[in-house]
């Protein structure tokens, strides 16, 4: 990655009794939260949990092999979602250049393991958003020019799910494009979003952590 993921902790050591400890603290976390309360104070460590589980996981390239991370993870993220029930996430704070930490989605995941192949390395990876102008761009960067971008039309359809239509997808290099076609449609849900994070499950019941760039992404 040629960021570092500034929101990140240190990387933990997930022997068998931190994995208990981990298990039992989601279990707690979403107990409080999916009971009477729903603090400030649970909400955050609900994201701490988070964040320290999917660090060192190499936006879920490590998971994919590990299925008792992808459990914790997936129950840190329950957890997460429990402090976000209720509240409207599809508002003007989902525009922004969200920065992939962590993901399920195997299409992306297998475009970042084997970059390599074409003699190049991922970068950034992407969500673009614009809820007023209702556009989304999924972007793969290879720097120092490369991008793969798709282009899609979104349509809020409701206070957490957004419906998204593919209209295009370009490969970019310096001083050449090539366009390719459409291809799908479906939604995603924003389970939790805030000044930093934003927390997405979508149609494929896969799962997305981005972070807000410290950057705007442009075509």
């Amino acid at each position: 990655m040629a960021t570092t993921c500034i929101f990140l902790p240190a990387t933990p050591n997930f022997s068998n009794s931190s994995r208990r400890r981990s298990s039992a603290a989601a279990f707690a976390i979403r107990s409080s939260l999916t009971g009477q309360s729903q603090s400030p104070a649970a909400a955050a460590a609900a994201k701490r949990n988070l964040l320290t589980l999917i660090a060192g996981q190499e936006r879920g390239l490590k998971t994919q092999s590990n299925p008792q991370a992808l459990s914790q993870i997936i129950d840190a993220i329950d957890s997460l979602a429990a402090a976000g029930r209720g509240t409207v996430t599809t508002d003007e704070s989902l525009s922004a250049t969200w920065r992939m930490l962590w993901t399920t989605e195997k299409e992306q995941l297998f475009i970042i393991k084997n970059a390599q192949a074409f003699g190049t390395a991922a970068g950034d990876v992407l969500q673009v958003i614009d809820v007023e102008k209702k556009t989304l761009n999924n972007v793969i960067t290879f720097p120092p020019d490369g991008v793969f971008f798709v282009r899609s039309d979104i349509l809020v359809a409701s206070a957490q799910r957004v419906n998204f239509q593919f209209t295009s997808a370009v490969l970019r290099g310096k001083g050449w494009e090539f366009p390719l076609p459409p291809f799908g449609q479906g939604w995603f849900d924003t389970l939790y979003i805030d000044d930093e994070i934003r927390v997405v499950k979508d149609i494929r019941i896969d799962y997305l952590v981005v972070e807000r760039a410290p950057y705007s992404w442009k075509e």
